[in-house]
């Protein structure tokens, strides 16, 4: 299938979620929730990620994870991942039983899109301290994408993780797994990155950018996006594509937050005061900018 008319297959068949100028979103991906090992990329911004996910609680907003919340081709077992950061998996617990929370799945957690699966690793986790199972997601569904629609506007915005335009990470995702988990994923301990990650590889960025920036002008709808771990915040007048970044910039995390009508790239890190006291920060990056000037409209290009 090409790859477009896959980006617009899922778009025709996402769910909608109703949104207003009152609602309140905010957007992560690329999260990489690890085992907490030498290979969890996720361990260093754990505290970050937890201080983002808590603020965002209490100000009532939606959670929506666009793609590889977790880590699951390094790492063979959810229930390890869960373990690990059970304090932010019982925080998104809270999101979820709220009706806040929805999660899409990306390449490097693909084995979401089976029910069964879902159904085994996601309802519930066994607490080794309890020696109980705790009920963590229960009757949750997962998503390839969703759809934003602006109930006064009419607005529609994809939110998809992006890999769908990538045959290595589409098509043969079972096989980068296989290099990912046994190949590269060794290497990294002597400082060798994965020349076939999207997020290490600038030609493969640019191409995903280019795949979706194409599809945003052809079907003249705004796309948000992740799985490059590269931000993104157009100027208004330019192809309405955005990205959130990741959960695993050096000493950052960035996301999108949509709220009041607005939509602002923000990024969470770890500042010092004078008296050399560290405090975690959201500082804006981009916006905020007005959703409605996003509609697509003759004078883009």
């Amino acid at each position: 299938m090409n790859k477009l008319k896959r980006i617009s297959k899922v778009f025709e068949s996402a769910e909608e979620i109703p949104i207003d100028d009152s609602t309140r979103i905010i957007l992560m991906s690329d999260v990489h929730r690890g085992d907490g090992g030498w290979a969890d990329d996720f361990s260093k911004n754990q505290n970050l990620y937890f201080a983002a996910l808590k603020h965002y609680y209490n100000e009532n907003y939606i959670y929506i994870e666009i793609g590889d919340g977790d880590e699951l081709w390094k790492n063979k077992r959810l229930s390890d991942i869960i373990g690990v950061h059970n304090n932010a998996f019982e925080l998104l617990s809270r999101y979820y039983n709220e009706g806040r929370l929805y999660f899409i799945f990306g390449n490097h957690d693909m084995l979401k899109r089976n029910d069964k699966y879902v159904k085994k690793n996601l309802y519930q986790y066994f607490d080794e301290r309890e020696k109980k199972y705790i009920p963590l997601f229960e009757n949750i569904q997962l998503h390839e994408g969703l759809v934003l629609k602006h109930r006064k506007t009419n607005q529609k915005i994809l939110l998809i993780h992006g890999h769908q335009v990538s045959f290595l990470d589409y098509e043969l995702w079972r096989f980068s797994r296989f290099l990912v988990r046994y190949f590269w994923r060794p290497l990294e301990l002597f400082g060798v990155n994965d020349p076939t990650s999207t997020a290490k590889n600038y030609n493969k960025k640019d191409a995903v950018e280019r795949k979706l920036t194409e599809w945003v002008t052809q079907e003249k709808h705004m796309l948000i996006a992740g799985h490059t771990h590269k931000p993104m915040f157009p100027e208004v007048g330019n192809p309405p594509y955005f990205n959130d970044g990741s959960s695993v910039h050096p000493r950052s995390i960035t996301g999108i937050e949509i709220a009041d009508g607005d939509i602002t790239l923000v990024k969470w890190n770890v500042k010092t005061k004078d008296d050399g006291t560290l405090y975690i920060d959201r500082e804006v990056l981009a916006g905020p900018r007005k959703l409605k000037d996003y509609q697509y409209n003759s004078s883009l290009p």
